[in-house]
């Protein structure tokens, strides 16, 4: 075994929570995925899923998906910066654009390399990039791949951000980047006062709408939309893996910024494009959340019967006010054996850890569809308490 192998064999967490019969990453899914899948033979109540709209197995679609691999096979054997532009592309990022209120959009092939080729290109060595503490993994590794100065401010803390803008020179570009929702802990960034800074500042913004697309907002506009700061945000990033039920990401925001991107942004330029049936099936999962607004006021009936009933039953769920509930357990070898014994009792959720969170702040999230029914949570709320006070997680 070579110096690399000795080196990694050292990292060993999976092998010991394996060898306690609690490990609950990849596991098998055997059917679509619906407010109930297939494991293992058996049904299970899905709570872990991003599809917030339900869309990915709507009968529209999949068939958008399937003309377009009809159409144009199923890849583009390139980049978008040389063979691999469809018309199909085009008409997607136009749509986009228009959606979020921006001049233009453009597509990458995942929500990830949105942002680490946006966030690691378009400021400077003298430059700032400052973002919450809590935002998702891509931001962080955009900021790294940056040679500009990354600086974080505490979670939504408003003072804290002001102390850290003032800290910098007041000559150079400073971006502000957040999370429209955090993606573990549900709640809302809060842009208004963001954005107030940023202007107070001179700095500029980018919100990333990967869980407030399809969500919040006119038409699931997002969280700038619903706020009514799109014009005060600088850069709007979305994904398609969450309420447009495909693979992919984009960004929009005026037509210099945009410009620039398309031809500094390394992973817009040496990635394969998105693949026909991804950008279809988004594109028609767009026209659905456009055309269908009663779909997202069930998400949100569903979302507050769901936070009342966590509420009533004593669970900690901290400052969340979206389809996204944490679930606080403050002890990682709980959060593996609670999500074991959920699983056993046919109630499929996700255990958040280290580096997903802090150590002292690992919690279970439960994340509502739009096709979910209250029987359903009803079921999941009653296995939830039961485990939870077996393991003395709540009273």
């Amino acid at each position: 075994m070579g110096l690399l192998q000795d080196k990694l064999a050292k990292y060993d967490l999976p092998q010991r929570v394996k060898a306690k019969g609690v490990y609950p990453y990849f596991r098998c899914i055997e059917s679509e995925q619906d407010t109930e899948v297939v494991m293992g033979g058996r049904k299970v109540l899905m709570f872990g899923s991003n599809s917030y709209l339900g869309l990915t197995n709507h009968p529209k679609v999949i068939e958008a998906a399937i003309e377009a691999t009809k159409k144009y096979g199923t890849g583009c054997a390139g980049s978008r910066f040389l063979n691999g532009t469809l018309d199909l592309h085009l008409e997607l990022e136009k749509e986009l654009a228009e959606f979020v209120g921006k001049e233009e959009a453009i597509i990458y092939s995942t929500g990830f390399q949105v942002n680490l080729g946006v966030v690691s290109c378009v400021t400077g060595r003298e430059d700032y990039i400052i973002c919450d503490e809590l935002d998702h993994a891509s931001i962080v590794e955009g900021r790294r791949l940056s040679f500009s100065k990354g600086l974080k401010f505490k979670h939504n803390d408003m003072d804290s951000l002001e102390k850290t803008l003032q800290s910098c020179d007041p000559d150079k570009v400073k971006l502000i980047v957040v999370d429209g929702v955090f993606s573990m802990e549900g709640d809302i960034a809060n842009l208004p006062e963001i954005t107030r800074l940023a202007k107070k500042y001179n700095a500029s913004v980018m919100v990333d709408e990967a869980h407030g697309l399809g969500v919040l907002g006119d038409h699931g506009r997002g969280t700038c939309n619903h706020f009514g700061v799109t014009d005060d945000v600088d850069l709007i990033m979305g994904t398609f893996s969450k309420s447009l039920a495909a693979i992919g990401g984009f960004i929009a925001s005026d037509s210099t910024v945009i410009n620039y991107l398309r031809h500094n942004s390394r992973s817009y330029i040496f990635s394969a494009s998105n693949t026909p049936a991804a950008t279809a099936a988004a594109r028609a999962a767009l026209h659905i959340m456009k055309t269908e607004p009663e779909r997202i006021q069930h998400l949100w009936d569903m979302t507050n019967y769901a936070l009342d009933c966590f509420r009533t039953m004593g669970f900690e769920i901290g400052n969340t006010s979206t389809p996204i509930i944490p679930l606080y357990v403050r002890d990682m070898e709980k959060t593996f054996l609670v999500t074991k014994m959920l699983f056993d009792e046919g109630v499929f959720v996700n255990p958040v850890i280290p580096p997903a969170c802090s150590p002292e702040d690992t919690l279970i999230r439960f994340s509502l569809m739009a096709t979910h029914t209250k029987e359903q949570i009803d079921i999941a709320v009653d296995k939830l308490v039961k485990c939870f006070k077996q393991l003395g997680i709540i009273k």
